[in-house]
């Protein structure tokens, strides 16, 4: 058995991968419903699979409370272990940059010397970048005058590591999405959001207590959650759309066999969407998924799903 990114054997001069003779197995930080497991809230665990909504929609609050902690801790392993058996969370920011530092030493062992200082600065970069409005990823943050060949194979590097998550954008919606693949426009997540709070520095007293995480984090934990849940389902493949020479924006478009959902994500109860009205607007047969923190609820155009519940979507 062999764990991690397998960049030591892929990387390795003189000797061939395996190939025929290797299963392969993608393993992702525990998504928030292994994480109502790991904390000991069976019960809460237990409902959401089952879409128990007459249920679920009254202790929606509960859930709430626990997503806050699910983007403060979030899902690798050890971290979730250390939470569960002390509950210190000054520990839980110390293993989280522990993890973060030995991601760059990993990196800087197998990257090219050149490549090295480009990959520590989309890293950095990335909070910044999730935190705006507009999440297509953009290169002049880094550097200015920066350009996609700059940093192309650094960006690569990440994403082979499995540091982070690239979503593409799609110009157009239809079957199968790859076919409308824009290879010049998307968007850049972090593995996990307990990772990304400890790049961001982000404070545990504003992010679990009070509505400061849906108001100063808002921009950069909603997607990242709801794409880490997307990321550990399986056969999901996931876009996003945005048309050319405008400003309307659909957050994810998701595709699992022949069905393909366009989804809006909105942290809070303002539930104004836009950007998805105008899209059924002009595609009709396809109905839209919407996470929000307002409670199931079907219409004939669109289903809103509570954001926690954003892997059963």
């Amino acid at each position: 058995m062999v764990a991690g990114s397998l960049l030591g054997i892929a990387l390795h001069q003189g000797t061939s991968f395996p190939v025929g003779k290797v299963d392969m197995l993608d393993i992702h930080p525990l998504d928030y419903e292994e994480f109502l497991w790991a904390t000991g809230n069976t019960s809460l665990a237990e409902l959401l699979p089952n879409h128990n909504w007459d249920v679920i929609n009254p202790i929606s609050n509960k859930y709430i409370q626990l997503l806050r902690l699910y983007y403060f801790v979030g899902g690798m392993p050890e971290v979730v272990d250390s939470f569960v058996k002390n509950g210190d969370l000054a520990e839980v920011r110390r293993i989280q940059g522990d993890i973060i530092a030995a991601y760059r030493s990993d990196v800087n062992k197998h990257a090219p010397a050149t490549e090295i200082p480009r990959i520590g600065m989309v890293l950095d970069s990335l909070p910044w970048q999730l935190a705006r409005e507009n999440k297509k990823f953009i290169f002049g943050a880094m550097r200015k005058g920066a350009r996609a060949a700059d940093f192309e194979i650094a960006i690569q590097w990440l994403i082979d590591c499995g540091i982070v998550h690239k979503v593409p954008r799609v110009r157009e919606v239809g079957l199968p999405l790859k076919f409308y693949e824009d290879f010049n426009a998307f968007k850049l997540f972090l593995v996990d959001c307990g990772l990304l709070g400890a790049l961001s520095e982000a404070p545990a007293d504003q992010m679990i207590v009070g509505d400061n995480i849906f108001k100063e984090f808002k921009g950069m934990f909603t997607e990242q959650f709801v794409l880490q849940q997307f990321v550990a389902t399986d056969s999901l493949y996931v876009y996003y759309h945005s048309q050319d020479k405008s400003d309307l924006e659909l957050d994810f478009v998701i595709q699992k066999g022949s069905s393909v959902i366009p989804v809006e994500v909105k942290a809070e109860g303002n539930v104004h969407a836009k950007s998805l009205h105008n899209f059924i607007d002009r595609h009709p047969g396809i109905k839209a998924a919407r996470l929000s923190m307002l409670g199931y609820k079907e219409q004939d155009w669109m289903v809103n799903y509570p954001l926690f519940a954003a892997g059963w979507i």
